[in-house]
């Protein structure tokens, strides 16, 4: 009684599964203030069986949530906080991702295929050319999205395809097919006891499966048997974009509430970047040391680095480019690289925000943010001079959990949170104003446009010279032989 008595009760609390492509992560939130009470955080693994391939294993997943909840109310009993008083748990999560699993037995029947996995191309290029005019945006009327490896569907039909154990559980009735979120919830709800099998139009609306119009599964779509994402909400409509973007739903809070839009962008590699230069070229600890390095040079001196390790995304939706690193000369050091790689996520930004404001005809005035790779300041500086606009950091960086935290809070039955917005608490945030002209800005997007047009069509077939002059032709794309989704 006397240990129960002293907690400390701050009302009710709301939680949030953050689970990532890198890392998964749980945090409280006070649901009258926004406070960020505590979190855990731990990495997820990534493997690359063949070149191209991304998986994540699903048991490792689900382990790394239990294990931040638990390391996040030990936390909380540490602080004297009640955990009873956590009233809802909301779930935000890497989309496209995808899985299946055995319902009677709760076991994955494959790895988790990631969002940015390349292994479905020669599927892509199939259903492509099924379509009138060879068309990948035949299904954006439905959609909203161009045919690509980035969505659940055509990863699904791989899984059906290949996999032996998926075939046969589908045949036996067995098999249940999700993103990260419908797994981990299907989990936490009782798995093979009952679990919950269920989802969200936003994670619905990426999977190639679904119509954003009528808000439902679309049967004709269900016969066909991987950031840095920056969004725009476009209020109650779909804008469908000519410029390359995605139209998604950006939510829905309530069975009865209207869908609100979204025009979006995706960049395949960002914060991965800093991974890459760590583990493949082992020129940095970390990420603070990337920091620390660009900063000693301030200026690529003249070197692009064209990050396509999966291809291109937005607005370009070019599977065949990869990455390259050019304007090398014998002056350019690790330094210049370090800035050459936070200068690549800075142009890729550029290039869907300018997508986005000839799509929506409105000109931003100022890019809010958010997310781990805000803590480089030298990044957000570097945004915002490349985008000639101020870029706004919150000073609580975790507003993806923090959204679905207040969802969760908000739902019908939970009503601990209040949307309204004299409700809201204000957010103290951080401005980065741009310093440097806009000529010189140009010039270096205009630049970045140009090693981009080096990276395109890398994987393709094109004729050779061999050793007696005569022309032959080699297919490079060498992930064709293991594909059929």
């Amino acid at each position: 009684m006397a240990a129960s008595s002293s907690r400390i009760m701050l009302g009710p609390l709301v939680a949030a599964i953050d689970q990532g492509t890198s890392s998964t992560r749980f945090l409280v939130f006070n649901s009258k203030t926004a406070e960020l009470l505590s979190h855990h955080q731990v990495e997820i693994k990534q493997s690359f069986p063949k070149e191209g391939w991304v998986e994540e294993d699903p048991r490792e997943i689900l382990q790394s949530v239990y294990e931040c909840m638990e390391r996040t109310c030990e936390k909380l009993t540490q602080l004297n906080i009640d955990i009873s008083n956590i009233k809802a748990i909301g779930v935000t999560n890497q989309r496209e991702t995808t899985l299946v699993w055995d319902k009677e037995t709760g076991e994955p029947l494959y790895n988790a295929i990631v969002w940015l996995d390349l292994r479905t191309q020669s599927t892509v290029e199939r259903l492509i050319n099924k379509t009138p005019g060879r068309n990948k945006n035949h299904l954006k009327h439905k959609t909203g999205l161009p045919i690509s490896t980035y969505f659940s569907a055509v990863k699904l039909r791989w899984l059906m395809d290949n996999v032996d154990e998926v075939h046969e559980a589908i045949l036996s009735h067995r098999a249940m097919f999700g993103t990260i979120d419908s797994w981990l919830i299907w989990c936490l709800t009782g798995g093979k006891k009952g679990g919950v099998h269920c989802t969200d139009v936003t994670n619905a609306s990426r999977t190639m499966l679904f119509n954003i119009h009528t808000m439902d599964w679309d049967p004709e779509l269900c016969r066909y048997g991987t950031g840095c994402f920056l969004l725009r909400n476009t209020g109650s409509k779909p804008v469908m974009s000519d410029h390359g973007l995605l139209t998604t739903v950006a939510y829905k809070l309530g069975r009865d509430k209207p869908a609100c839009y979204a025009l979006e962008g995706s960049v395949a590699i960002a914060g991965a970047v800093v991974r890459w230069l760590k583990d493949n070229l082992g020129i940095i600890d970390g990420s603070e040391e990337l920091e620390k390095l660009a900063a000693s040079v301030g200026t690529s001196y003249g070197c692009y680095f064209v990050p396509a390790f999966s291809g291109l995304y937005a607005p370009y939706w070019e599977p065949s480019a990869r990455g390259i690193i050019c304007g090398l000369t014998q002056f350019t050091n690790r330094s210049h690289l370090a800035f050459a790689a936070l200068e690549a996520v800075c142009f890729q930004t550029r290039e869907i925000l300018d997508a986005m404001n000839q799509d929506s005809g409105i000109p931003l005035n100022q890019l809010q943010v958010d997310g781990g790779m805000t803590s480089n300041r030298l990044l957000m500086q570097l945004q915002a001079d490349i985008l000639c606009i101020p870029v706004v950091k919150p000073s609580m960086p975790e507003t993806t959990a923090l959204g679905a935290a207040m969802a969760a809070g908000a739902a019908e039955g939970v009503s601990v949170w209040s949307l309204s917005p004299e409700d809201l608490s204000e957010v103290t945030s951080e401005k980065f104003e741009p310093q440097i002209n806009p000529e010189e800005s140009e010039f270096r997007y205009a630049r970045w446009k140009k090693a981009v047009q080096k990276a395109m069509n890398w994987e393709t077939t094109e004729p050779i010279c061999n050793g007696n002059g005569k022309h032959s032709h080699v297919f490079l794309n060498i992930m064709v032989c293991c594909q059929s989704r």
